[in-house]
């Protein structure tokens, strides 16, 4: 009998697709701050360095590590602000991703004293060091959620923005508190991300922000009839115009943000039945994957190959 084929799968691990994150991975687990430290030294992009934070803030295994690290090296600006951006994780983990009223008091009370205590680490780090982009953008996640008001916020991402002023993760975060979910409105959701948008240059990550604010529409379910909402085509047109200006863009450059860039236009894309638009970015991706936004309709991995399937054969 002829071999079976091995199975089709979905790769979501970032450290599998891009190297040298499965060595900064390695250095965690070998509790070696020193080539974590030199690794985000060598990154040259705050895009990239927070996707790199992004794989340190999520293993379970970094707070001892970092609290060693900031014990040893109380005035490192990086070792402060991965260990807060850890506590946050831990923090919201505890409250869960449901809506407030899904959410314990006794959740509420924990995921506050982990935010606090990131928050602690983080002015010091900012007051230190007023240009330092990590611990700003971590800034703006502490204060949405102790619920520090929106001027609070925005003024945390002027301060950002300042420097940086085109931080994907930073805009991603305030897009977030703009939404109405947190207390903000569609108006102002969409104002900011085509404000990003238009001040960006031409192939940044900004056209990303279209995407995510039509799926956080979408799944708003205080919106009447929002299940049909991304087969508008006036959705799909505004996605496509974002995606022409950002990844499909000649200037675009890559780096590490990549494949959440490309899973996000094609998740817009898929979820409002809009397959064949969606294919050029499957074929990008090949079986690269990021949870969101399959996760948000079933089984991650399922979705993401349904819906490559399907984009694939149309497109």
């Amino acid at each position: 009998m002829p071999p079976t084929a091995p199975p089709i799968r979905a790769e979501f691990d970032p450290c599998a697709t891009i190297p040298s994150l499965a060595d900064l991975r390695a250095a965690l687990r070998d509790d070696d701050w020193g080539t974590v430290e030199a690794y985000f030294d060598f990154l040259g992009h705050e895009d990239d360095r927070a996707v790199a934070a992004g794989v340190v803030d999520r293993m379970s295994t970094s707070q001892r590590f970092l609290e060693r690290a900031v014990a040893a090296q109380p005035r490192s600006a990086l070792a402060r602000t991965l260990l807060a951006r850890r506590y946050i994780v831990i923090g919201w983990d505890i409250r869960s991703a449901y809506t407030a009223e899904h959410v314990s008091a006794e959740q509420f009370q924990q995921f506050h004293a982990w935010l606090r205590r990131a928050e602690q680490l983080l002015i010091d780090v900012c007051a230190e060091h007023p240009t330092y982009a990590m611990a700003w953008a971590a800034r703006l996640t502490t204060a949405r959620g102790l619920g520090l008001g929106l001027s609070e916020v925005r003024r945390r991402h002027e301060r950002l923005a300042e420097h940086h002023p085109h931080h994907i993760a930073g805009q991603s975060s305030l897009l977030q508190r703009l939404c109405p979910k947190w207390g903000g409105s569609w108006e102002e959701a969409h104002a900011f991300v085509h404000a990003c948008l238009e001040s960006a240059p031409p192939g940044s990550h900004a056209g990303r922000l279209v995407a995510e604010v039509h799926l956080e529409r979408w799944l708003d379910d205080s919106d009447e009839g929002h299940s049909g909402y991304l087969r508008s085509g006036r959705v799909r047109d505004e996605i496509l115009e974002a995606a022409a200006r950002s990844v499909q863009h000649p200037d675009y450059r890559p780096g590490f943000d990549w494949i959440g860039d490309h899973n996000t236009f094609a998740g817009a894309l898929c979820l409002g039945g809009h397959h064949r638009e969606a294919a050029p970015f499957f074929r990008t991706l090949g079986n690269k994957a990021t949870a969101s936004p399959w996760e948000h309709v079933g089984d991650k991995e399922v979705q993401f190959l349904k819906h490559r399937r399907t984009a694939l054969a149309k497109g």
